[in-house]
């Protein structure tokens, strides 16, 4: 079995996998990383985002092979470094951007690589972000006012939490 090497929310992993070992099935069975979620299979859903070398990706797109050598951040890794929060997960949290929580860790991940290249956008070009991610209970308005108060705290500026 082949091995490969990376680098998973500032660690380096090395395992080995068979060759048809997608990225999501090695972070959730390999590392234990299980935030990061399998929903559809097909790319559809979007609850397998995660980063690699800075871009938002679907983890059941890609083979772990294929991420040799690469920077992986999850959803655990987008936390602060003392464990609480970080700004987009708080909110939301503070705005109710979740329900049942499924697809919360692909939208939360989506939204960071959204809100890093983007610090001020429009509700309009959140949508159109979030367009692979499916969420079947929040109706995405929540998510959306989340994604929006976290760019506008990210910015100096401050929304009530609802």
């Amino acid at each position: 079995m082949p091995t490969v090497s990376m680098t998973v929310n500032g660690k380096a992993v090395a395992s080995d996998v068979e060759g048809r070992t997608l990225l999501v099935d090695f972070l959730r069975e390999n590392l234990r990383l299980t935030g990061t979620h399998v929903g559809c299979d097909t790319l559809q859903c979007g609850a397998c985002v995660v980063h690699v070398n800075g871009d938002s990706v679907k983890a059941c797109s890609m083979l772990a092979l294929s991420a040799e050598g690469a920077e992986i951040t999850t959803i655990e890794g987008i936390a602060n470094p003392d464990g609480s929060l970080s700004v987009l997960q708080r909110a939301f949290q503070d705005h109710h951007g979740l329900q049942c929580g499924f697809c919360t860790p692909g939208m939360v991940m989506s939204a960071a690589d959204l809100l890093k290249r983007n610090a001020n956008p429009s509700e309009r070009e959140v949508r159109e972000w979030l367009e692979g991610n499916l969420c079947r209970c929040t109706g995405y308005h929540n998510i959306v006012k989340a994604i929006l108060a976290a760019a506008a705290e990210m910015r100096g500026e401050k929304i009530a939490a609802e």
